[in-house]
């Protein structure tokens, strides 16, 4: 089968979130299945070419937008045998950031920008001769994939044939901009209704791509329930129900080749289930390089996270404070985002020395230190599509603390106190009271119910959530797509 994916991002290029873990990763795995898959994204001015081997492919290559030629060039590299092909186009995306600016304001032609990308990945498999049985787009950015293959190219002699899957990371982010951009995106103004493309007057993106593709899946089978509902859906729950079993929820895997204990090179040791020995090692460094109290029998909680309200993060703050002054324990936080979050979560060091450290930013190596050196992870999130760190916490034997919300719930079977079976705890109210009340049960269960937390952490550590299986089930969506597209 060939595969184009289209992505705004992937790792090791550009990254905000799990969606450029999961570009960079699933197409490895389709590889190692046997298929041939490329990766289209953007040339952001933060990538640098020469760190990553990015050489010249395309010079010039044309672009219809609407009634306007647009011009750009082509780079490419390759991720593991997979060739990754960079849009250059200098007026969209030599800029700081992915999406917005250091205000963390949307760049106001952000919908001229992934229309561009995504019609110009499309190009650039006609240019190319890439006759792609499967275009499968990621989030809104490129959504209108989708819509594009039906519109215009639905007889094209090299991409005509092609089955489009869309992936919806996280339903709140749509793409919704006003309709002054319609006639760049250039979609016909017929397609621009209710059921389609038109949102309350604006276009959304996202809303087209759940019309247009052949088939939608998002990031795990519990998230895909939730965003059934308007709770959860964020006014999408009537066209993602209307697609009935073509909306599907396929857990994301994760990369053990970058997360796993055994052969991690940025933690201070390695470990695996057999000898925690290493884990010891990492907790006590951990403690000195926050300056906390350098004590192997007080419980770390640590966080790695966006400042955001989808993650919770204010719950957390509303009562890390009582927690810290009702249990013995230590709390270890890594994340930037919302500014207010970040004075708070800042300034807590200096008010309780020895007992919570933070950093405000992001650094990957660190992050790999929360995860080893901690004893426990918490992400009390309001809705998580799937979540990553919690399954990495399971790698390393830190047990995560989690609200019992999508792809949470599928992946953490709950503690029972009655035979010390689980690989972690959840609770299920989004509040401050609940976050408080469920880091005291894990603290009483660290003190009092030790051997349970042993027991715990070898079942952890002997989940597999590796990309092979999830592979294998995007593989089955493509065939499914491919059918529907029929």
């Amino acid at each position: 089968m060939k595969i184009m994916m289209i992505a705004s991002e992937c790792v090791p290029y550009a990254k905000t979130g799990g969606l450029a873990d999961v570009v960079g990763a699933l197409p490895i795995a389709l590889r190692a299945l046997g298929h041939e898959v490329v990766v289209v994204m953007p040339k952001y001015g933060s990538i640098n070419t020469a760190k990553y081997q990015i050489a010249p492919f395309l010079n010039q290559m044309c672009v219809w937008m609407g009634n306007a030629e647009e011009w750009c060039a082509v780079r490419t590299t390759t991720m593991d045998g997979i060739p990754v092909y960079f849009i250059e186009a200098d007026k969209y995306f030599a800029r700081p950031g992915l999406y917005h600016d250091d205000a963390f304001n949307d760049y106001g032609d952000n919908p001229r920008r992934f229309a561009f990308l995504t019609r110009a990945a499309l190009q650039l498999a006609r240019d190319t001769g890439f006759d792609a049985d499967i275009v499968h787009a990621h989030d809104w950015q490129t959504a209108l994939a989708a819509a594009y293959l039906k519109v215009w190219h639905w007889n094209d002699p090299t991409i005509g044939k092609a089955a489009s899957v869309l992936t919806i990371h996280n339903v709140g982010y749509q793409g919704k901009y006003g309709a002054e951009h319609y006639d760049y995106i250039g979609l016909q103004w017929g397609n621009f209704t209710p059921d389609k493309l038109e949102d309350h007057g604006s276009v959304n993106f996202l809303k087209g791509g759940i019309q247009y593709a052949d088939l939608v899946t998002t990031v795990s089978p519990t998230y895909a329930d939730e965003t059934r509902t308007p709770e959860y859906a964020h006014g999408m729950a009537p066209y993602l129900n209307d697609r009935g079993d073509n909306y599907i929820g396929i857990l994301n895997g994760v990369d053990y080749t970058q997360w796993n204990p055994a052969t991690d090179k940025l933690i201070p040791a390695r470990y695996s289930a057999a000898d925690l020995s290493g884990k010891a090692v990492c907790k006590l460094e951990l403690q000195k390089r926050f300056l906390l109290d350098t004590d192997p029998d007080i419980p770390i909680v640590g966080v790695v996270s966006r400042f955001a309200d989808q993650k919770g993060l204010d719950l957390l703050a509303s009562s890390i404070e009582a927690i810290v002054n009702t249990m013995k324990v230590q709390f270890i936080i890594l994340g930037s985002g919302d500014k207010g979050l970040e004075g708070f979560y800042g300034g807590l060091p200096a008010r309780y020395g020895g007992r919570i450290g933070s950093y405000i930013g992001y650094d990957n190596a660190l992050a790999h230190w929360i995860e080893a050196g901690s004893d426990f992870f918490i992400m009390p999130s309001r809705y998580e599509p799937c979540g990553l760190n919690q399954i990495y916490s399971l790698k390393y034997g830190t047990l995560p603390i989690v609200r019992n919300t999508g792809g949470l719930a599928d992946t953490v079977e709950q503690y029972d106190e009655a035979t010390g079976t689980g690989t972690g705890f959840k609770f299920w109210e989004p509040s401050a009271h609940a976050v408080y009340y469920a880091v005291g049960w894990v603290v009483s269960t660290y003190y009092d119910r030790r051997p349970h937390i042993v027991k715990m952490i070898q079942k952890a550590m002997a989940q597999d959530f590796s990309w092979k299986e999830s592979a294998r089930a995007y593989l089955a969506a493509y065939e499914r797509a491919i059918a529907n597209r029929g």
